[in-house]
């Protein structure tokens, strides 16, 4: 596998986006990102464009179909299977018109995160049956390497795959709850997460060439297990470091020693009721890098800026400008100001 593709300097943003107009959020991305945008992801349009939605439209000989309480599998595609295909469609068409880039980030839930969403016929989750856990991943790695293959053809760029995980924390905790609501999933061990994960890990590198990005915006990310199982890159929320636990922090430290780049989310994913100075943003990052003892000109190499999370609730105004505050984290990074 190659070194990243994307320049020192280059930020991104973790996916979705406010709104339901797949080309004006495709232009905003290219626009606000040229080093390094993402697909982009509209959930307030519904059904199917929200994080599992989308990566059920990527699922090759399975389906879901959507009941009361959320996603279930279904006999056959339907109308909310077709819906989910759709959009995804949409969205293609959306950045192969906005632009050029030399990369692009996409998308999916990891494979934790795809089977604790998705119910098995009779309520419960899929991850309480592991050979429904494995039959949905292989589905959806299958459908990724199509995916894949349709955006490098669609947009000539080198793709980066980005998997989340945001309830991998619950997962392994075993706070899931059953569809009673009365008791909870049992908990996955973590060698049982870890061997998965690396093997959709291992399969997105094989098909991008490219360092595999997982995400998850716990307070406190499993990043020991994430690096372990082959992360080239971890998305987490760098605000939430502050007063992080020792364990934590060593973690972290191991693994960007080992060259593992860090998404550092900054920037707030919701307008604050003050706008922050650039400094303030970075100061996360900066301390971080002090605490683990690294000079911060590794911020340039092995770090990328991005929001704190996803731009779902944001106002269109306010991700133009979290994203041009993103763009100029990159740059100081490189380039710090004077008084950094």
């Amino acid at each position: 596998m190659s070194e990243h593709v994307w320049p020192p300097g280059a930020a991104t943003a973790v996916g979705s986006m406010p709104g339901a107009d797949p080309a004006e959020a495709a232009a905003v991305v290219f626009g606000e990102l040229p080093d390094f945008p993402h697909l982009p992801e509209l959930p307030a349009r519904g059904v199917g464009a929200d994080l599992i939605g989308r990566t059920a439209a990527m699922l090759v000989d399975l389906a879901i179909e959507v009941v009361p309480s959320g996603y279930r599998v279904a006999a056959r595609p339907g109308r909310d299977h077709r819906r989910a295909v759709d959009l995804l469609r949409w969205d293609l068409d959306a950045v192969t018109e906005a632009g050029a880039a030399p990369v692009i980030k996409t998308q999916l839930a990891g494979p934790w995160t795809l089977a604790a969403g998705i119910e098995l016929p009779r309520g419960h989750r899929v991850l309480t049956d592991r050979g429904a856990v494995r039959e949905f991943t292989e589905s959806a790695l299958e459908g990724l390497a199509a995916h894949v293959a349709e955006l490098k053809a669609r947009t000539g760029a080198e793709v980066v795959v980005q998997f989340d995980e945001p309830t991998l924390p619950d997962v392994l905790a075993g706070s899931l709850p059953t569809p009673s609501g009365y008791g909870t999933v049992p908990a996955v061990p973590e060698p049982e997460a870890r061997e998965l994960l690396s093997r959709v890990i291992e399969r997105a590198g094989e098909l991008t060439g490219q360092p595999v990005v997982v995400h998850c915006c716990a307070a406190r990310p499993p990043v020991g297990l994430l690096q372990a199982a082959g992360a080239g890159a971890l998305a987490i929320d760098a605000t939430l470091l502050g007063g992080a636990p020792s364990a934590l922090l060593d973690e972290l430290g191991e693994a960007w020693d080992s060259g593992t780049v860090l998404f550092l989310g900054l920037v707030p994913a919701l307008e604050p009721a003050r706008l922050p100075a650039l400094r303030e943003l970075a100061q996360p990052a900066l301390a971080l890098a002090d605490r683990l003892g690294f000079n911060r000109t590794t911020l340039a190499d092995r770090a990328v800026p991005t929001p704190t999370c996803g731009f779902a609730g944001a106002t269109a105004d306010w991700v133009r400008r979290a994203l041009k505050l993103t763009t100029d984290l990159g740059k100081a990074f490189v380039e710090p100001p004077e008084g950094w």
